[in-house]
This record gives C-alpha cells, structure tokens and sequence, in this order.
C-alpha cells in the first residue's frame, strides 16, 4: 500500500484549519494542524511533511520566521496562505523560500490543486524509469536534475525549492538563449503569475546566492530584458 503523503497545516484559525484538513483528507493526503509557529517548528522534524500550508500571521513566530527556519535546514516545499494580497507581502514570502502563495478567502478546488501541483513538481519521477531519458544538464561543477529535483555543485548537494530548480533547469538548457521575464513566468509558474515580473527576480538572486559564477559559465542578466545562462568558450 503506498503511504499518504503528509500536509503540514499551520493556521491559528482552528476553523480555517479543519476546513483545510477535511479538504485534504478527502483527496487521500494525511494531515496534522497546528496553531502557531513555536508548535510548527517543533513537530517538522518528527511529522516530516511532503508539503507545508503555512499562515502568516500567526501568533509568537509568525509564518515568514517559520519559513526562514525551516528553509535554513530543509526544502519541503511551503505554500503560504495569507489575507493580505500586497505585492509586497507575497514577494517577501517568495524571497523567503515559499514556492507558492494563496489569498484567503480560497475555493477549496484550488487550494487541492495548487497542493498537488507544487507536490507534482517535487516528487521525483519514480514510477517511470523506462520512460523518456532523464532530464540532466551538466556544465563543470554543475549538474542538474530535473528527474530527481537535485543539484551538484561543485560536488556537494544543494538543496533548492522545486520553482528554482525548474527556472535554472530551463535557463540552462538553452545557454546563451535570452528569455524575458514574462517568458519565465509563463513557463516555470504559469498564467497566476503573469504580470508579477519581480517573482522572477526573487528566484534568480536566490539562484545567485547559491550557484557562483563560474569561469565558463554564468546566469546573467541582460538589462531590459531579462536573464539567460551564459556559456563561455
């Protein structure tokens, strides 16, 4: 029998969370609520989600410290769940590590589908082995992999929410090629994100502070227009 994957359900609103577990359980997905950020930080470790529903404005730790924590040791993808709808507010949550951000009110069909989306682009293809070769990208000292979500650089392991792997995937199977911030969007994030270009820009100076310039290689901008993945002779 396969195993349930795990939900993590952070809201101090005890209503809003057992609307979202009873969502999930429904879809076959094993839940746990908690209610504020201490309680969330506590029970990651043993609970060990697949996947994060996280409210920002918590009591105590609020959701952007929880996000910061749990991003400095794991990255389980987090999907964060606010009332405000400022720009601001879901460029912050980005920069801080969330791969996706809903406003409440939400229709419980998209709050599913968003959660298996981001799971989707997580999971690694396990059950497909004969299919299709493997998707890999290797330049010296930087492999990536977006069969099984991993990236080696400079020989070690570096941990990357799936958004980031996927937008330096596509950026550097098409070295040299430049492409627009609005092309990124409509590729790596889809239609919900057409026209909030700075989410583009929180993902690549991520993808900066993680992944050097290399000698032969670099992730550049081109200036009014957009980013490509440089390669040099």
């Amino acid at each position: 029998m396969v195993a349930k994957q795990k939900i993590l359900i952070v809201d101090d609103d005890t209503n809003i969370a057992e609307l979202i577990s009873l969502y999930l359980t429904k879809e076959c997905f094993e839940t746990m609520m908690v209610h504020d950020g201490e309680e969330a930080l506590a029970v990651f470790d043993s609970f060990q989600p697949n996947l994060i529903l996280l409210d920002l404005m918590l009591p105590g730790i609020d959701g952007y410290q929880v996000c910061r924590e749990i991003r400095a040791k794991s990255a389980t993808p987090i999907i964060m769940l606010s009332a405000k709808g400022e720009v601001f507010d879901k460029v912050l949550g980005l920069e801080l590590g969330a791969d996706d951000y809903i406003i409440k009110p939400f229709d419980s069909k998209e709050l599913v589908a968003r959660v298996k989306a981001v799971l989707r682009r997580y999971q690694p293809a396990k059950s497909e082995p004969q299919k299709s070769s493997a998707k890999v990208v290797e330049y010296p000292d930087l492999v990536i992999n977006q069969t099984n979500y991993s990236v080696l650089y400079q020989g070690r392991s570096v941990d990357m929410p799936p958004k980031e792997l996927e937008l330096l995937y596509f950026l550097a199977s098409s070295p040299n090629q430049v492409f627009t911030r609005e092309q990124l969007l409509d590729h790596i994030w889809g239609y919900e994100y057409i026209g909030d270009t700075r989410t583009v820009d929180v993902h690549i100076k991520r993808l900066r502070e993680k992944i050097k310039d290399h000698p032969t290689w670099s992730l550049s901008t081109v200036w009014g227009i957009g980013y490509k993945f440089e390669v040099r002779g």
